[in-house]
């Protein structure tokens, strides 16, 4: 069997997340957990407009994801500790030589290289009772990866970052062919766009140490939309200038150059921990629409869609606003995974 992650503009079966519950990364008030709660039910709803959605709650949440949720979004009650469902959950994939074929990649996930702060062991096992839920054939990995830490055009590129898959906090013994080969057997993989580094803010304690998902997408073969931070007072003013350096060289499965789209970050430069990665390319496609991240700047947040609306034909982009969850560590596109529509 040959497995393909198809891109993330295939159709959807539906879109997977996960709800929040109590801990460190929800926030230790009842403001910022309201405020969490808040944001993922505002992403779920609306995602929802455009194709149906199961939300993962643990049963200590269940009371409470009814009430905000309503009717229109399915539960699936299982125990979780971190709920970024990119990273947890699993990526789906599907056989081309097998129509109505459905798998998921069962990643093996370790909280973004074990930081002590991390409580990821219950959410560990997300893969498996997801893909088993979507009537998936499991399919298990020894690479510590996470959702977040590719992106595929569906044609065999997929982007990927050094300090990501060779963190030794996460594969202490793999060096790129091993990656790369592992890829090739789970989501399809032929071409490998190596990253070097991810954004400033993503290195700090509770960073994923440099996911290309708020760095770079492929919104179709062969083109490719990049974060660019043009204030020369953010430190990822030099870091983007240097990745779209790296990636006008890199080449896709089809032997070709990428034509690079500049996603200009927002003007905001910090925030109450320090210079902010916030990014509008961490957007999730869903089908006939594109849940793009807003930052509460009217002028920023309507170029981002313009871009988007462009990168997307044909598709509605509705802003939502994702500082609070960018406060907890990520983005729309962390929180989110798409299952694809795969015909008998």
């Amino acid at each position: 069997m040959t497995w393909r992650m198809p891109a993330e503009t295939a159709r959807h079966e539906r879109t997977w997340m996960a709800f929040p519950r109590e801990g460190l990364t929800l926030g230790d008030t009842d403001a910022l957990r309201e405020e969490g709660y808040a944001a993922w039910t505002a992403v779920a709803h609306a995602v929802a407009e455009f194709e149906p959605l199961t939300m993962v709650v643990d049963p200590s949440e269940t009371d409470r994801a009814r009430h905000l949720l309503g009717s229109q979004i399915e539960i699936l009650e299982a125990p979780l500790d971190e709920f970024w469902m990119r990273d947890v959950g699993p990526t789906f994939v599907v056989d081309d030589e097998r129509p109505g074929a459905l798998g998921a990649v069962d990643w093996t996930f370790n909280g973004w290289g074990a930081p002590g702060w991390a409580e990821w062991r219950l959410s560990a096992e997300l893969g498996r009772i997801a893909g088993a839920a979507a009537g998936a054939e499991v399919i298990s990995s020894l690479l510590v990866n996470e959702g977040g830490g590719i992106h595929v055009d569906g044609e065999g590129t997929v982007l990927l970052t050094e300090t990501v898959q060779l963190d030794p906090r996460r594969n202490a013994f793999a060096d790129k062919a091993r990656v790369e080969a592992e890829l090739a057997r789970t989501i399809g993989a032929t071409a490998f766009v190596w990253l070097p580094r991810g954004l400033t803010r993503d290195y700090d304690d509770f960073g994923t140490n440099g996911h290309v998902d708020i760095v770079a997408t492929l919104p179709s073969p062969g083109r490719m939309l990049l974060h660019a931070q043009n204030d020369p007072a953010h430190p990822d003013f030099a870091v983007t200038r240097s990745l779209r350096e790296t990636l006008s060289e890199a080449r896709d499965a089809a032997a070709s150059p990428f034509e690079i789209i500049d996603l200009p970050a927002p003007a905001t430069l910090k925030d109450h921990e320090g210079f902010v990665d916030w990014s509008y390319v961490n957007h999730t496609v869903v089908n006939g629409g594109v849940i793009a991240c807003g930052f509460g700047e009217e002028g920023a947040d309507a170029a981002a869609r313009e871009i988007l609306s462009e990168a997307y034909p044909g598709r509605r982009v509705v802003t939502v606003d994702a500082r609070p969850i960018f406060d907890r560590g990520g983005g729309i596109h962390c929180i989110t995974q798409q299952e694809p529509a795969v015909t008998a």
